[in-house]
């Protein structure tokens, strides 16, 4: 997630933790796989390496090819979950790192028409490649128990089922601005508040109509893939759920707690960890929050891969949906 647009657009989170986790020798091959204003892509190629970006906004990929053909860099439209097949069609079978910056970017974020924020009134849309189900589709066609789900699973909503229920009662919905109207008269809502009570629905909903979990499971699993000996994999998150994806597989491929999900398997026994033990947990500093205060929620999470090979996995997960 890089910061607001102007000066600071294309300075990513953490950005000089990522590249010390990341040690980029001149030459290497290494994968971006969410480009977004191009921040952590320009920073690596400035380092030397030969950088592969990836990312499904079409907007990002419009935006950014200009940049992206000044620093050297190769940007493919696709979902990084997708990296093996499509590295494999540009002659690309292993690399040196592999980096995520996970989550909402900030272009996304600022911009009305997108419909990811509350901050400006915008068609609720959310969908990060512009296609497929908008969150006015699901909001307006999901029966009331599966809203409820999705707001307490990935938004960790405690009152789901009475905003679910307010939902259906203010159908159709499809302005930003409506539905986070709805949250508030159903939560409550006080100006002096520190968190406006709209956040954990509007995160729930984003989630859930970008698979956003998903996507960073299959994602882990094709860096460890990709990664050569000694390669390097480092994860910015921006949520606890996230973080714990990521903290779980880690844990699990590098010999520790094992611990499988819905898509990712618990490691075979008897197979050697594919990382070694992951580095401590990085988060920002007081000069980064005072500079981007939207980095205050961001932790790192990065390890290094070992000579031992992939436990097979199921095909579908090299190649999830398109």
């Amino acid at each position: 997630m890089s910061a607001s647009p102007g000066h600071d657009r294309h300075i990513p989170v953490l950005i000089d933790e990522v590249l010390d986790a990341l040690a980029i020798n001149p030459g290497e091959v290494h994968v971006d796989g969410t480009f977004g204003a191009g921040g952590y892509s320009s920073a690596m190629a400035g380092k030397g390496a030969k950088v592969f970006a990836f990312d499904r906004d079409p907007d990002a990929i419009r935006e950014g090819q200009a940049l992206a053909d000044e620093k050297g860099i190769t940007l493919i439209p696709g979902e990084f979950s997708r990296m093996e097949g499509l590295l494999a069609e540009r002659g690309v079978t292993c690399v040196s790192g592999v980096t995520l910056d996970i989550g909402v970017s900030s272009m996304q974020l600022d911009r009305p028409e997108r419909g990811f924020s509350f901050q400006g009134d915008g068609p609720l849309d959310m969908t990060m490649s512009r296609s497929g189900m908008s969150a006015a589709d699901f909001l307006n066609t999901a029966p009331e128990q599966e809203i409820a789900d999705i707001l307490y699973r990935y938004g960790e909503e405690p009152r789901s089922r009475r905003v679910a229920k307010a939902i259906v009662e203010a159908r159709p919905l499809v302005r930003t601005g409506q539905l986070a109207s709805v949250v508030r008269r159903a939560l409550g809502h006080k100006p002096h508040d520190k968190k406006d009570p709209a956040t954990r629905t509007f995160q729930a909903i984003r989630i859930h109509v970008n698979r956003e979990l998903e996507e960073l499971e299959r994602g882990l699993e094709a860096a460890e893939a990709m990664l050569e000996e000694g390669g390097r994999l480092a994860v910015v998150t921006f949520h606890s759920l996230e973080d714990r994806i990521v903290k779980q597989f880690l844990r699990n491929r590098s010999g520790g707690e094992s611990g499988g999900s819905r898509h990712l398997p618990q490691k075979q026994a008897g197979s050697s960890p594919t990382f070694e033990k992951p580095a401590k947990a990085v988060r920002p500093g007081q000069a980064e929050l005072t500079r981007n205060p939207r980095a205050r929620s961001a932790t790192l999470r990065s390890a290094i891969r070992t000579a031992a090979p992939v436990s097979s996995r199921p095909t579908q997960d090299r190649n999830p949906r398109s």
